[in-house]
């Protein structure tokens, strides 16, 4: 599994924290190892841009989510049935200065709000929403046990 993340946003991130909890979620939501997936990390004024152009918003926002190709080979194991092609799974769009608010606000630390955005991010990208009520419970359900598994993982790793 390929997954790229780019830091345009002139702020120091940690891109491999990112890319570890990305890969950690897809891992464990068993996405197909050909598929890939790009991680933008930017800066408030192209968050802003982005947010007005495609969710017609003002302001920037902490995440989005661009799915690209149907999931068709990216849920569930590989199997002889599938396609062994690559699948481009979309691509998630930070802005750890939006972030950076919301982790002061939560009581946490920016690295950490931007991992679980991550995790938020991809499960967008799988096609999971927020947007009715039972949506919601089961998107954040699943979110928060990903991010307690990864959480348990790297525990477990020192």
């Amino acid at each position: 599994m390929s997954i790229e993340v780019a830091n345009e946003s002139g702020v120091e991130v940690d891109t491999q924290a990112i890319c570890d909890v990305a890969r950690h979620a897809l891992d464990e939501l068993q996405i197909n190892p050909l598929a890939d997936l790009s991680i933008l990390v930017v800066d408030v004024p192209y968050m802003s841009e982005l947010n007005h152009r495609w969710m017609d918003s003002q302001g920037p926002t902490d995440v989005l989510a661009f799915p690209m190709d149907e999931l068709s080979v990216g849920r569930g194991p590989a199997n002889d049935e599938e396609p062994a092609g690559e699948a481009l799974l979309g691509d998630i769009v930070l802005c750890p200065k939006v972030a950076e608010k919301q982790a002061a606000d939560a009581g946490h630390d920016t690295l950490d709000e931007l991992r679980m955005l991550t995790v938020h991010g991809v499960l967008h990208i799988l096609g999971y929403d927020h947007a009715e009520p039972d949506e919601a419970r089961e998107m954040f359900g699943l979110q928060k046990t990903l991010l307690d598994s990864w959480q348990k993982e790297r525990t477990t790793q020192t």
